[in-house]
């Protein structure tokens, strides 16, 4: 079974932890995949940079930029994780834009993910379709689990077809827009939350966009499996360092 799956079988809430590869410092992934499994984040989204990021709010497009002028690419990314599975255990997700990825070659990097032991992949660009008809085996080939995006626009019919194609979790955006932390959610996020629950997907929802603080982290999973953390970590990193991780996961639980 898929490291993911293993995780969302767990009786728990999960918080997964999205940074940006290579940020702050070129050679930083690895300890910080390290130090979030080590302080008891249950799944880490490693962003794979890219100079046009259009989900990405203003932190995470910042932390892109410096990551590619440190010279991150998506060979280096795999050189780093070469031995992560020796000392990592949690499911790791790379999240990341389809232009890199098809510049390196869609089978090519799902091969790569595999032997380094990536569990799936966040594609925000990636349409579902396209996905379905083009993609969809080579992925099942080398046992990566694809994560699809669902945000208050997408119809039911859209939701009904994503989650019947993907074996993993959906991506439950909270509003419409692009990443960035919210100190609360309100009602039109509440009722979103409802209505996704109301369908009775196959799919566990992890909730992102908008988390910041165990205030917005215990409102999203009140109403699905977890929750992502994504710029309020990275601001964390750029502020504190990679030496206060353990301080940003216990104010969260």
């Amino acid at each position: 079974m898929n490291r993911i799956n293993q995780k969302l079988h767990e009786d728990k809430k999960l918080l997964s932890i999205y940074f940006t590869a290579g940020y702050p410092s070129l050679n930083d992934t690895v300890g910080v995949i390290e130090n979030l499994e080590k302080n008891g984040v249950d799944m880490i989204e490693i962003g794979l940079p890219f100079s046009d990021p259009l989900a990405d709010g203003p932190t995470i497009q910042a932390s892109s930029t410096q990551s590619l002028k440190n010279g991150m690419t998506s060979k280096i990314l795999f050189e780093q994780l070469a031995d992560i599975r020796k000392i990592v255990t949690i499911p790791l997700i790379i999240m990341g834009y389809l232009n890199p990825m098809m510049q390196y070659g869609i089978e090519a990097f799902c091969a790569k993910c595999q032997e380094v032991g990536i569990d799936g992949l966040i594609i925000p660009d990636m349409p579902v379709d396209v996905y379905h008809n083009e993609y969809q085996a080579i992925f099942e080939k080398y046992g990566l689990i694809n994560v699809f995006l669902i945000t208050p626009q997408t119809s039911e019919d859209r939701i009904r077809f994503i989650d019947s194609i993907s074996n993993g979790f959906i991506y439950m955006v909270s509003s419409a827009g692009t990443t960035g932390a919210k100190s609360s959610f309100g009602n039109t996020q509440a009722d979103y939350f409802d209505r996704i629950g109301a369908m009775k997907l196959k799919n566990p929802q992890i909730v992102g966009f908008g988390i910041s603080n165990r205030e917005t982290f215990n409102q999203a999973t009140s109403k699905a499996k977890g929750a992502i953390i994504g710029s309020a970590f990275i601001k964390h990193l750029t502020q504190n360092g990679t030496d206060a991780i353990a301080a940003f996961v216990s104010s969260i639980r």
